[in-house]
C-alpha cells in the first residue's frame, strides 16, 4: 500500500511538474523577501531570463523605473496574508523592453500555516491581454517541489484540468472550482462530458479526438456549464501530455472564464454601430485616411459632397477630389507629422463641377497599442460657419448685459457693446488686457475668474465695475468654462447683471 501511495505522489508531482513547466505564463516562486526560487519556461520566454540567471536573484530586476516600489508593495501585502489577484502592471525583460502583463500573486504555506514563500502567475498582455499557458507532461521526479508546484497550480484563478485521454478528470485546481462550481471531490474521476452544454454534445469528444492525434488547441472560445446550471464563455486552450517515452498519458487544458468579455464585447459592437449611426448622422463630410494618403471610410454627407458613391470613393486618394490635389495632400501629410491641423481651408471639387469651400479639423488616430493607424477629418462648409457666426455675433451683442470672454492668462479675448458702455472703453482697447484691472477689487476680479477655471462656474459672484469715467456699476457675475471640441478649456465666459 505504500509503494501505491508513492506512486501516486510521483505521478502527481510530474503532472504538477508538467503543468507548471509548460505554460506560457511566467510562473515564478520566491521566498518572503522576494528571492527568486523557481522559474519556468513561460517565464524565461516572457523575460527573457534562463532559470540559471534569475534563480536566486531579487525579484526587483524585473522592475520598471518608473514602479520602483511596486514589488515591495506586493511582496508586504503577502506577508500580510492577502492575495494579489489581475494586478495589470509593467515589468521589464532582460533586452531592456518593457511589457504589460496580468499578475496573480499568492502566499504559499508550510503545513503549519508559516509563510514559506511566494508564487505568481504572470500572463504577457501586451499584444491581446489573453489567456495562453502551454502544458508538456516530463517525466520529472522533483519530491522536493510537490508542495510548492500543487500551491502554484492552486493559487491560479484559471480553470487547470488534467485528464486522461478518454476523458477522465484526474485533477481539478481552485480556478476550477471557481469557473465551473464543482469542488475536486465532486468531479475527479468524472467525465468531462459533464460540463458540455446540451447544444454541443459533440464538442467535447471532437477535442479530445485532436488531442489523441497530437494536436494542440489553443484559444478555443466555446461555452460551457456550470454546476448550477448557468452557461459561462470561457477561452480553451488543452494541451496533450506525455511520458518519458513519448506516450499520450493525458490531456492538459487552462480555461479562463471569457463570460464578462464576451459581454464587453457585445457592449463594444453595439457602441460601434452607435458610434457609425453617429458619424452618419453627420452633416458634414467625414473621411479617414491611411499613412499612403488613400481613402479608407467616408460618411454618406462626403457621398454627396463629392458626387461619388462610397465604395468608389474608398482606396481612392484623397486628394483628387479638390481643386488644390497638392495642398489637400500637404494638409494630410501636416496631420501625420504634427498630430493634427485646424481650420485648415481647402475647396470640394464635386463630379459634375460644383465646388464647395470647407475648413477641415483632422487629428491621427490610434490603436490600442498608440500605434497610428490613419487620419480622421471632417470638413465644414465655410458658407454654413460664416453665416452662424454672424447670427451668434448679433446675438451677443443685442444682449443688455455686458458679456466677456476670459483666457486662462485672465486676459480680455472678446467683449460685447455693452462691456464698452459700462467700462467707457472700446472693445478693440479692452481685448488683450487684463480683466481684474476694470473693477474696484481687481485682487477679488481674478480670485473669481480664477475659480471658474477650478471648479468649472461660478454663479452671482459680486463685483463693482469701474467705468474710466469713475461711474460705479454693481454687477453679479455669472460664469463658466468653454472648451474646444477635444474638451480642452479654451478660457471663462462670463455676463454681469447690473444690480444697482
Amino acid at each position: 500500500m505504500r509503494n501505491v501511495t508513492v506512486e501516486s505522489v510521483d505521478a502527481r508531482t510530474a503532472l504538477l511538474a508538467a503543468v507548471v513547466d509548460s505554460s506560457e505564463d511566467a510562473i515564478v516562486a520566491k521566498t518572503p523577501e522576494g528571492v527568486i526560487t523557481s522559474w519556468n519556461r513561460g517565464a524565461e520566454r516572457i523575460y527573457g531570463y534562463s532559470a540559471t540567471e534569475a534563480i536566486g536573484k531579487p525579484i526587483s530586476m524585473l522592475a520598471h523605473k518608473d514602479r520602483a516600489d511596486d514589488m515591495d508593495g506586493i511582496l508586504e501585502r503577502l506577508r500580510n496574508g492577502e492575495r494579489v489577484e489581475h494586478y495589470e502592471t509593467v515589468r521589464l525583460r532582460k533586452d531592456g523592453r518593457s511589457i504589460d502583463i496580468s499578475l496573480t500573486v499568492s502566499p504559499i504555506y508550510d503545513s503549519t500555516g508559516k509563510l514559506i514563500g511566494a508564487s505568481s502567475i504572470a500572463r504577457d498582455i501586451t499584444e491581446r491581454k489573453r489567456a495562453e499557458e502551454k502544458l508538456r507532461a516530463a517525466n520529472q521526479s522533483i519530491d522536493a517541489r510537490t508542495a510548492l508546484l500543487a500551491s502554484i497550480v492552486d493559487s491560479s484563478d484559471d480553470a487547470i484540468i488534467a485528464k486522461t485521454p478518454e476523458g477522465i478528470i484526474t485533477s481539478w485546481n481552485r480556478g476550477a472550482e471557481l469557473v465551473y462550481g464543482y469542488s475536486a471531490n465532486e468531479i475527479i474521476g468524472k467525465p468531462v462530458s459533464i460540463l458540455t452544454q446540451p447544444d454541443r454534445p459533440d464538442e467535447m469528444e471532437g477535442i479530445l479526438a485532436r488531442i489523441r492525434s497530437s494536436e494542440r488547441v489553443e484559444h478555443y472560445e466555446t461555452s460551457r456549464l456550470r454546476k448550477d446550471g448557468k452557461a459561462i464563455a470561457i477561452s480553451l486552450t488543452v494541451s496533450p501530455i506525455y511520458d518519458s517515452t513519448g506516450t499520450l498519458i493525458g490531456v492538459s487544458s487552462i480555461a479562463r472564464d471569457i463570460t464578462e468579455r464576451k459581454r464587453s464585447d457585445e457592449r463594444l459592437r453595439a457602441a460601434s454601430l452607435y458610434a457609425r449611426s453617429l458619424i452618419e448622422a453627420s452633416l458634414d463630410p467625414l473621411v479617414t485616411i491611411s499613412p499612403e494618403g488613400k481613402i479608407t471610410d467616408v460618411n454618406e454627407a462626403t457621398v454627396r459632397v463629392t458626387g461619388i458613391e462610397r465604395e468608389k470613393l474608398i482606396g481612392t486618394d484623397f486628394s483628387d477630389y479638390f481643386t488644390e490635389p497638392e495642398k489637400a495632400r500637404e494638409g494630410y501629410q501636416q496631420v501625420f507629422s504634427k498630430g493634427s491641423v485646424t481650420d485648415y481651408p481647402l475647396t470640394i471639387l464635386n463630379r459634375d463641377g460644383r465646388v464647395m469651400d470647407v475648413l477641415y479639423n483632422a487629428s491621427v488616430y490610434k490603436d490600442a497599442q498608440g500605434d497610428v493607424l490613419g487620419v480622421f477629418a471632417a470638413a465644414r462648409d465655410m458658407t454654413a460657419l460664416k453665416q452662424a457666426s454672424q447670427y451668434a455675433r448679433s446675438l451677443i451683442e443685442a444682449s443688455l448685459d455686458p458679456l466677456v470672454t476670459i483666457s486662462p492668462e485672465g486676459k480680455i479675448t472678446d467683449v460685447n457693446e455693452a462691456t464698452a458702455r459700462v467700462t467707457g472703453v472700446e472693445r478693440e482697447r479692452l481685448i488683450g488686457t487684463d480683466f481684474s484691472d476694470y473693477f474696484t477689487e481687481p485682487a477679488k476680479a481674478r480670485e473669481g475668474y480664477q475659480r471658474v477655471f477650478a471648479e468649472g462656474f461660478v454663479t452671482d459672484y459680486p463685483l463693482t465695475i469701474r467705468h474710466r469715467d469713475g461711474q460705479l456699476t454693481d454687477v453679479l457675475y455669472n460664469a463658466s468654462v468653454y472648451k474646444d471640441a477635444r474638451g480642452g478649456v479654451l478660457g471663462v465666459f462670463a455676463a454681469a447683471r447690473d444690480v444697482t
